[in-house]
């Protein structure tokens, strides 16, 4: 959003609530103090029977959001717990969700420390079982190989960027192909050029 130049959260939430047409969406709280993110996190969540509020795993200070998830997910409150990223963290809150959730692993950040977040997805797929209603979300997506990292690891939602979902359609496409079309775009680029 601040990419976007959003200024007006309840404006621009109402806009994607529309285009989205009763399909689930998550809005994040921007608070950092727990009783005005549960004031927040109540009014986003009466914005529509579809809609998810993000609340981080922990505050600014490095306080968990654990308390806070359980009361509003035992208020009927959907959320999406966000900002996840190890093992320990998610099956907490995967304990702290009751009646199910979304919990949010932020597998391409843990893939840009030099680990493979594969382990930790497996371990929160396995937390959650087949049945307690809470999904597992590979968040911060870095390329399209994730999504079969995603569908491989048993998660149930994926984030995609716009730029990502394009290149969708490069799956299983000819290798050969593929560089043969790589060296006409560098020949292409390269015109005008002099050495």
């Amino acid at each position: 959003m601040r990419k976007a130049n959003i200024e007006d959260y309840g404006e621009f939430a109402f806009a994607v609530l529309k285009v989205a047409a009763g399909e689930p969406v998550s809005f994040e709280v921007f608070a950092d103090d727990f009783k005005e993110m549960e004031r927040q996190a109540r009014e986003i969540a009466s914005w529509g029977k579809n809609v998810f509020v993000k609340i981080p795993v922990t505050n600014t200070l490095g306080n968990p959001s654990y308390d806070l998830i359980w009361r509003l997910s035992g208020a009927g409150v959907k959320v999406n717990v966000t900002a996840l990223m190890t093992a320990q963290q998610a099956r907490i809150a995967v304990d702290s969700l009751r009646g199910g959730g979304i919990v949010s692993v932020f597998a391409g950040r843990i893939a840009d420390t030099g680990r493979d977040p594969m382990r930790t997805m497996r371990s929160v797929r396995a937390k959650i079982g087949p049945k307690n209603g809470t999904q597992l979300l590979w968040a911060s997506t870095r390329e399209v190989f994730n999504v079969l990292q995603a569908e491989e690891s048993g998660c149930d939602i994926i984030t995609l960027a716009p730029e990502l979902i394009g290149k969708l359609d490069h799956f299983g496409r000819n290798l050969n192909e593929y560089s043969l079309d790589t060296v006409r775009q560098f020949h292409r680029d390269a015109q005008g050029l002099r050495l």
